[in-house]
């Protein structure tokens, strides 16, 4: 595997390991990903996972460019593709697209493309999402995916509130809103899974390198999940 290496201000190694965005680059940012990680380097702060590159944030007080691209190198130079796992984690994120409660984008974007509701719930829960990455947001998915059919620009004001949990569409993008936030994002649909929860040891439950699907539910089995639902129904392991 070929990479590259860049300095990112004066605490940071990017690890570039290629120039477009795809399965196969990611699966390689995922790996390398992990053997840093497993690694346990020497005053590093913060791993950071992106569409084709890892930045890897060190402590510049106690080490410097040189050394951290010195100890990263050795690390991916001992790679053996053959100890790669094709194991995943996929998460089964019910989804209610109630138009009335939950969906307030829904009819306009089926009007945009031609479909019914009914088409434009089917075209969104058919793919297995790929999680790129996380961002914008504490737990907000980067995933790839969507129908091409479906892809719809933001909006073009804004909406000062989404609640955490709505599910929406913008550009080729589908994500869904951990936290409540502004956001100009196309909503048509919303999940009682809490995706983040400050209070807990893992806060997040979107980890990059995830796969995602969305389960089309009504508003009763909505109800009965956010009274009652584990996030562990939800995640498949293998």
């Amino acid at each position: 595997m070929r990479f590259t290496l860049y300095p990112l201000g004066n605490e940071a190694v990017v690890v570039v390991l290629g120039e477009t965005i795809s399965p196969a680059i990611h699966d390689d940012v995922v790996h390398y990903y992990q053997m840093i990680q497993q690694a346990d380097l020497h005053y590093v702060t913060d791993i950071v996972p992106t569409y084709r590159s890892i930045a890897v944030y060190y402590n510049w007080r106690q080490t410097n460019y040189g050394e951290m691209t010195d100890l990263i190198e050795k690390i991916l130079n001992q790679d053996d593709s053959s100890s790669r796992s094709p194991q995943r984690r996929t998460i089964h994120l019910p989804v209610c697209y109630d138009e009335a409660v939950y969906a307030p984008d829904l009819a306009h974007l089926a009007q945009v493309h031609q479909l019914t509701e009914k088409e434009v719930i089917e075209r969104h829960t058919a793919p297995c999402y790929r999680v790129y990455m996380i961002g914008f947001l504490p737990g907000f998915p980067y995933m790839g995916g969507l129908d091409s059919t479906l892809e719809t620009p933001r909006l073009t004001t804004p909406r000062a509130h989404v609640p955490a949990g709505s599910v929406g569409i913008a550009g080729a993008q589908t994500g869904v809103y951990p936290v409540d936030s502004p956001g100009g994002w196309q909503i048509i649909g919303h999940t009682p899974i809490q995706l983040y929860n400050p209070d807990s040891d893992d806060p997040t439950l979107l980890k990059m390198g995830d796969w995602l699907t969305f389960q089309s539910i009504s508003k009763e089995t909505y109800e009965l999940i956010k009274q009652e639902g584990r996030i562990e129904d939800f995640i498949e392991e293998g």
